[in-house]
């Protein structure tokens, strides 16, 4: 594929499936309990390519970045308007409100003569509405969306530890810390260098381990032991299953600072860095690992260093000065300027393969601590305990998108995979316009015996659309501010 094509076409492919996937989920649940859905979109604007199957019409529209699935509704002119779609109903005539047949200059877009209204001269059946079916129903259509979307994100990163292999890391050394922004940063009892010897008592013989342990403890503290003694760590709480914590630390393990690949055109291979070199001091202070390297690096955009290197039985000196670059943080999450040499470290795990079991298991204990992980970062938010500059929107999530695409389809499918299950987690806010806010409402309406008016339903409407423009501005803002930075290295 040609260079340009790239980025583009990894936009249209990441949010097409996982906007697909979505409105599949709805689609199929509603034909399940018996809902009539004439319509099933994937995009807005004009259709490229409609196809009606049954009493479906099935469309590709213009622009790939949202959808929707029309289902019938007491109120279908208003639901038609709440779902996103733009039809226009067939002109209602007397008589028990069936519509008329509409002269050929006055018929609607979508009009079918042989269809149901609004879309044509047959009222929909009463016990095919939306409304007619009980709340387990409604609540099962609803959360079906965020259920595929979910599985989809379980089953790509299943997948992907099938096909890529274990990375297996023998070694269980702390190379660095670096603690969660909002939780209890005290790390009494552990420190790089440090052995992991066990994980809330339960052995560990390899990183690997170490790192499943981790991400599967459900305790309010997390017990490390090293060969030094037991570090408690305290583990944030997210309220997702049985209080699953997530660690307010992250460990990496000790990678030793050897560089594998030069950059050509970058700091260190106008130094004169080869592969194969050894870096064991920055400035003259010792580095030992290749996180504690990357931390002098990145901390030092546009400052001349000076890396004493091991190059065989021969030391040297080298001085570079690192690249001013706009990277996300992992911990922060948020677009900050950074140093870089154009180094990258030697590869010293191995690949052993996996069985679908253990995948499934893996996947699903990711899956279930990223869920948890943006549940934590919305009620910091909510709190104010993280900043909103932190949030990324479509234009944020487009360049990572097209940064994904140029280091192959695993890096894609993996943003895939975190994009998907994302969308799900933030689909069950109590938004009016989005998933969770309609099932809000209809657990309302079930509670009070009544359904909601139009005009209150109408005005819901607006206070979510409201705070999704504000959202959707607040992001807008943060993507090009940090679009800004990365062209123009501010």
């Amino acid at each position: 594929m040609l260079d340009w094509l790239r980025t583009p076409a990894a936009i249209v492919f990441v949010f097409g499936v996982v906007i697909f996937v979505h409105e599949l989920g709805h689609f199929i649940a509603a034909k399940l309990m018996g809902v009539y859905a004439p319509r099933f979109s994937i995009g807005f604007g004009p259709a490229l390519w409609s196809r009606k199957w049954g009493e479906t019409e099935y469309i590709i529209a213009a622009f790939p970045l949202g959808g929707y699935v029309r289902m019938a509704s007491r109120e279908d002119e208003a639901m038609a308007f709440l779902e996103g779609g733009n039809e226009t109903p067939v002109p209602e005539a007397g008589g028990n409100g069936a519509p008329a047949i509409a002269p050929e200059a006055k018929r609607p877009r979508y009009y079918d003569p042989q269809g149901l209204a609004p879309f044509g001269p047959r009222p929909v059946p009463e016990h095919r509405w939306f409304e007619s079916k009980s709340l387990p129903a409604r609540l099962f259509i609803m959360l079906a969306g965020v259920t595929m979307n979910f599985l989809l994100g379980f089953f790509i990163l299943a997948g992907l530890i099938v096909s890529t292999g274990n990375v297996v890391l023998t070694s269980r050394e702390i190379g660095s810390i670096l603690a969660v922004p909002g939780a209890d940063s005290t790390l009494r009892g552990l420190a790089a260098g440090d052995t992991v010897v066990s994980v809330d008592g339960q052995p560990v013989s390899t990183w690997n381990d170490v790192q499943l342990r981790i991400a599967s403890d459900t305790g309010a503290t997390l017990r490390i032991q090293t060969n030094r003694g037991v570090a408690t760590i305290a583990t944030l709480d997210t309220g997702l299953l049985s209080r699953p914590g997530i660690a307010n630390v992250v460990l990496f393990p000790y990678l030793p600072p050897v560089v594998d690949q030069v950059t050509p055109g970058h700091p260190a291979a106008a130094a004169g860095m080869l592969t194969g070199d050894s870096i064991t001091a920055v400035n003259g202070e010792p580095v030992r690992t290749w996180s504690g390297l990357v931390a002098h690096i990145e901390a030092s955009p546009g400052k001349l260093l000076t890396l004493t290197v091991q190059r065989g039985t021969t030391s040297r000196e080298f001085r570079v000065t690192p690249e001013s670059t706009t990277a996300l943080s992992p911990i922060t999450q948020r677009d900050t300027v950074v140093g870089k040499i154009g180094a990258s470290r030697k590869i010293v795990e191995k690949r052993s393969p996996v069985s679908t079991g253990v995948a499934m298991r893996d996947a699903w204990v990711g899956s279930w601590q990223s869920a948890a992980l943006i549940v934590h970062t919305l009620r910091e938010l909510m709190v104010g305990r993280q900043s909103i500059k932190g949030l990324t929107g479509p234009v944020g999530l487009a360049v990572q998108s097209g940064e994904a695409a140029k280091q192959g389809w695993t890096s894609l499918l993996s943003l895939l995979s975190l994009l998907s299950i994302n969308l799900a987690v933030v689909n069950l806010l109590p938004i009016p316009i989005l998933d969770g806010g309609q099932i809000v409402i209809n657990i309302a309406e079930t509670i009070k015996g009544r359904a909601l008016d139009i005009r209150t339903r109408e005005w819901f409407f607006r206070v979510g659309l409201a705070a999704i423009l504000l959202i959707f501005s607040i992001v807008m803002f943060n993507d090009v501010t940090a679009l800004a930075r990365r062209v123009f290295h501010l």
